[in-house]
């Protein structure tokens, strides 16, 4: 059977034989309809959900007297490779139960020689999942893709112990040192794609498989145009190289949109009954004025109808502190955050330099990310601050939040996001236009009120904190909640990445 995972807070619709899938795009505006701005609303899922395709390697081998006549490994008769297809089945429906990313697994399929083979690569998936007992390279190989992704997972402890427990090596796996490099074959698997009877470890490689999907060949709407801090050359990096489609949108194109919001009775009768409702919440106060919070919602509005007409998840504003300002008489950064809140990804400032790690970093994680500013690094603290910033950076739960004025501008409407104490981190740092990115994790110690963008956090930096002084370019840092390092640097190979880590 089918296996697709179950969750409450995913909207799902009938897929498969058994279970469901996730309502994603390309269907996720299919209706044109804008929804109701909803709070309590499970975060909208946008990314299209990874098909893993297992396939149980083995090979039947008969007594001989004599001589010779079986190799390591437990599964050397059709009952066994039954007994282990049965088991293989419940254990990925056990790890599908606890997948938090959209996850499908098709029936297994079984292989005793090259011929068989051919069954494996008909099919539509992105992963092959290979469980290799028994059975030659060259058959192993054969399972393997050149073109699409694959993952092998071996028993030591974790049940009947495999033959390619003890025959995999570089002889088969491509690795990170050249002078090893010892396969001279095409197919695209690599010392880190072996899992040892862990589930966990097969499933954050899934994750970061899925990060990956629906990385390349992303959708997003640049309103006022694409740019790239200190890196003009960044949107073109993410066309060409990430195969990303940037729909550029000018102001000029929207000026009358936005102007007419503004005047829409019916329009502006519902951003104030949203208005209520979002200064209901818990932990929710205000420092500005009421109507600024209105107008966000007024802008909130087109910036939705434009991800609606153009059939895409993200959006990002460029001249945020300056261009928008004036036709919204608002800014944009409340905007921004109602739709992060959402399950959207939405930026300010158009910088494609950051913008890759932060899609990235938000499939991967499944949770909205903060695009901010960091400073010089000192005693082990980075303080991280931008005007614009998610309050549901966990996925369900609003942290505290001030709602006052941009900072810059004095002007409009911007969260000032108060984070846990203790909470930890996850940050991609790339380096301007370059293919290197580095991860960095850090801990919550504390909510500042300086005279910098509101949303601001001290954090502690875990590792040698020291190294990140030669990492300190006046750039901007994308931040998730939680622990997704491995799954950085696992994908950041897929996407032809250099990686690094602070540890």
């Amino acid at each position: 059977m089918t296996i697709m995972i179950r969750r409450e807070f995913l909207r799902v619709t009938a897929l498969g034989t058994a279970g469901s899938s996730l309502s994603v795009v390309p269907g996720l505006f299919s209706n044109k309809i804008i929804e109701e701005w909803d709070p309590q609303r499970p975060l909208t899922v946008t990314g299209n959900n990874l098909t893993v395709q297992p396939v149980l390697m083995y090979s039947i081998q008969a007594i001989k007297e004599q001589t010779s006549w079986r190799s390591w490994g437990d599964i050397i008769t059709g009952q066994m490779a039954d007994d282990e297809t049965q088991r293989i089945m419940r254990e990925l429906s056990d790890l599908a139960s606890r997948s938090d990313f959209p996850l499908r697994i098709l029936p297994i399929i079984k292989v005793q020689n090259i011929d068989e083979t051919k069954n494996i690569h008909n099919n539509d998936f992105d992963v092959i999942l290979v469980y290799p007992a028994t059975g030659s390279g060259r058959v192993l190989l054969e399972c393997c893709s050149a073109k699409k992704d694959n993952l092998i997972f071996v028993r030591h402890q974790s049940g009947p112990v495999y033959y390619w427990y003890e025959a995999l090596s570089t002889a088969y796996l491509k690795c990170d040192d050249p002078e090893r490099q010892k396969p001279s074959h095409d197919k695209n698997i690599h010392v880190e794609d072996v899992v040892v009877d862990d589930y966990n470890e097969l499933l954050w490689r899934l994750r970061a498989l899925y990060g990956v999907k629906n990385f390349v060949g992303h959708r997003i709407i640049a309103l006022g145009g694409a740019s790239g801090k200190r890196v003009k050359e960044a949107p073109e990096i993410a066309r060409e190289k990430y195969n990303w489609e940037i729909i550029e949108i000018s102001y000029e194109d929207v000026k009358n949109r936005i102007t007419g919001n503004l005047t829409d009775k019916k329009l502006i009768s519902k951003a104030e009954k949203l208005t209520d409702i979002y200064l209901g919440l818990g932990n929710t106060s205000l420092k500005t004025d009421r109507i600024f919070v209105t107008k966000a919602f007024l802008l909130y509005f087109l910036f939705k109808d434009l991800m609606i007409e153009n059939n895409a998840s993200s959006i990002t504003v460029n001249s945020c502190m300056g261009t928008i300002i004036p036709m919204s008489q608002t800014t944009a950064c409340l905007t921004l955050g109602l739709l992060n809140d959402e399950g959207y990804t939405a930026f300010c400032e158009s910088d494609f330099v950051i913008i890759p790690p932060g899609i990235l970093l938000r499939y991967i994680s499944g949770k909205p990310v903060f695009m901010l500013n960091s400073t010089f690094p000192h005693n082990g603290i980075v303080t991280c601050a931008h005007c614009t910033g998610p309050r549901r950076m966990d996925g369900v739960n609003y942290d505290p939040v001030e709602i006052m004025t941009h900072y810059e501008s004095d002007y409009g409407a911007a969260p000032k996001i108060s984070m846990p104490a203790g909470q930890l981190l996850t940050f991609f740092n790339p380096e301007y236009g370059t293919n290197r990115w580095v991860g960095i994790k850090g801990i919550v110690r504390g909510n500042p009120f300086l005279q910098i963008c509101r949303s601001q956090q001290d954090v502690e930096i875990m590792g040698n904190w020291e190294i990140l002084k030669n990492e300190a370019r006046d750039s901007h840092w994308i931040m998730a909640y939680g622990d997704y390092l491995k799954e950085g640097k696992f994908a950041a190979r897929r996407i032809g990445v250099r990686w690094d880590s602070v540890i």
